[in-house]
């Protein structure tokens, strides 16, 4: 069996770190990734992929990429249940195992 995903998109906003509940670094890392062909209206859309990286992971990605930057995501879908109001909601997230930072925002305006 096989659990694992691999995506590749720019930043949509800047990383901020928290912290669990455990003490553990978590950054929500949000990600635009076009898609490959065009829609009936001729545009290509956009999916906003939101993964989840934890304690060094998370510290790097926050200290070195800013929001515009293309980075790649190796990580797992994860399920989790939430409880609200006596009903069980279940979520899929994707975890970061392993971000590559692949091209910097500021490198791409500096070459134009």
């Amino acid at each position: 069996m096989l659990n694992q995903i691999i995506l590749v998109g720019r930043l949509t906003r800047n990383i901020t770190i928290n912290k669990s509940e455990k003490g553990n670094k978590v950054a929500t890392i949000s990600l635009a990734i076009p898609r490959s062909f065009k829609n009936s209206d001729g545009v290509y859309d956009t999916d906003f992929i939101d993964c989840v990286a934890f304690d060094n992971i998370a510290e790097n990605t926050g200290e070195y990429c800013s929001k515009g930057d293309i980075i790649g995501v190796k990580g797992r879908v994860q399920s989790r249940v939430v409880e609200a109001e006596d009903k069980k909601e279940y979520l899929m997230e994707i975890i970061a195992e392993k971000v590559t930072f692949l091209s910097s925002k500021k490198e791409e305006e500096a070459d134009e």
